[in-house]
């Protein structure tokens, strides 16, 4: 059996500040209480916080809603919470990115295998577009803000063995062309263009945030829906048209409720059930169902 001193449990809890929560009468609920990924440490300490579900959903979108037109979608690569590996020099170093778009790289290894990191010395191209979500406990350095890191000139110095911020990374060593960053909890997302050799904020109206990629041909914005089963305000792709880009399932919805008004629509001109049957592929049971709504 394992057993402690009083100085051995003592240590043990001034290794990490706990979490506690405030006592009230009635009680808070508990999404005020609750503590957070961010409140709680990760068995990595240098780990300042593990995504949270959204961090999961969001890449989900912005995967699901991308469809270029110049790129097969086997010659395009999206990562979400995945290695970067930026430095042959440094092959530990990495990033990882809440989402990133490669183009013009196989999707595959070998046409077969999914990755499981992202080598820019081995792949020669650098993200299009990176997207990082804002969280309280990566903001500052997702904005280029975090003091304690070295700049990328001061990394690249012999005796540097800190590595770069991750803003300087991508403006800098990879420099990855656009760089997106979204917060959840203020709905406002901000977009920086590379320009010369620094990133410069775009203008985007906060009545209607919406930014276009030429080099896409895609446009980005905060579209207010339900994915997934939760609706709030997402990060979503759209057309040149101004179209919101469907999920694969929104477009199988889509296509099934055309048919279903079209059926009604037969029904409702005295066409017998069987006849629209044969047209639409729908059976009879559920032609009556339609007619009856």
């Amino acid at each position: 059996m394992l057993t402690l001193n009083l100085e051995d449990k003592d240590s043990i809890f001034t290794m990490h500040k706990p979490f506690t929560s405030p006592h009230t009468n009635p009680p808070l609920s508990p999404k005020l209480t609750l503590p957070t990924m961010y409140d709680l440490p990760s068995e990595d300490p240098e780990e300042p916080g593990l995504p949270d579900e959204f961090h999961d959903l969001q890449p989900q979108l912005l995967s699901a809603t991308l469809r270029l037109v110049d790129y097969s979608r086997d010659r395009v690569f999206t990562g979400s919470d995945l290695n970067l590996y930026y430095d042959v020099h440094h092959p530990l170093w990495h990033k990882r990115p809440d989402w990133f778009l490669a183009l013009g790289v196989s999707r595959l290894y070998e046409g077969i295998d999914l990755r499981s990191s992202y080598v820019i010395w081995q792949e020669g191209t650098s993200p299009f577009v990176v997207v990082e979500l804002l969280s309280p406990g990566t903001e500052k350095e997702d904005l280029g803000q975090n003091a304690e890191l070295p700049s990328a000139s001061e990394s690249e110095s012999p005796a540097a063995e800190t590595p770069p911020r991750k803003w300087d990374v991508y403006e800098k060593i990879l420099r990855v062309p656009y760089y997106v960053v979204f917060s959840r909890y203020t709905n406002q997302m901000r977009v920086f263009q590379l320009v010369g050799s620094d990133y410069q904020e775009q203008p985007i109206d906060p009545d209607r945030p919406r930014f276009w990629f030429n080099g896409l041909k895609l446009g980005l914005g905060l579209w207010h829906g339900e994915f997934d089963g939760i609706t709030r305000s997402w990060l979503r792709w759209y057309d040149a048209q101004d179209n919101w880009l469907l999920t694969d399932a929104e477009r199988v919805e889509q296509a099934e409720a055309q048919l279903r008004q079209t059926a009604l629509n037969l029904l409702q001109s005295g066409m017998s059930i069987e006849q629209v049957a044969q047209l639409t592929g729908f059976s009879e049971e559920r032609l009556r169902t339609i007619g009856s709504i």
